[in-house]
């Protein structure tokens, strides 16, 4: 599939959008059961810029981060789905728990993150990265009553 790329492709695709002087989009996240509000902020997280890249959490990321049950599907499967979506120019899996280290490759121009972030509550290692880079911090509002936790709870209740 060309839209999952590697770390070293991104280095290359920052290198070659800031020579170009484009904007290139990150966002990053498990992703775990696909839904609206996920949709709904990846076409806006795009809208930002001229491309958008989708950071996904690995396997053993997600279950450091939510727990033994998850992920509900394989970082291959997440990552081929988020690909499949017209908005979505590429997709990178990560192992690390933070995003660090892709925007350290990265450098991104702008970094989105859904609403139940702020600024001030983001990993501190990211926030150095992404002042190192120069990359715009913009929060995304959440489509309400939409999270993969929500899904989940009403599946198996």
């Amino acid at each position: 599939m060309d839209h999952l790329i590697t770390a070293q492709h991104c280095a290359a695709l920052g290198k070659q959008f800031r020579r170009e002087e484009r904007r290139l989009v990150l966002t990053n996240g498990c992703f775990d059961l696909l839904h609206i509000g996920h949709v709904r902020y990846l076409e806006q997280a795009r809208a930002l810029g001229d491309a958008l890249i989708v950071a996904v959490n690995s396997d053993r990321s997600v279950q450091e981060l939510k727990g033994p049950t998850r992920p509900l599907n394989p970082a291959e499967d997440r990552a081929e789905v988020l690909a499949s979506l017209r908005c979505v120019d590429y997709v990178t899996i990560f192992d690390d728990l933070r995003v660090t280290r892709v925007i350290e490759e990265l450098r991104p121009s702008i970094y989105a993150k859904g609403g139940d972030y702020t600024p001030e509550s983001l990993d501190r290692g990211e926030q150095a990265a992404l002042n190192q880079c120069g990359a715009r911090v913009i929060i995304l509002p959440l489509t309400p009553g939409r999270s993969t936790t929500r899904f989940i709870k009403q599946l198996i209740s």
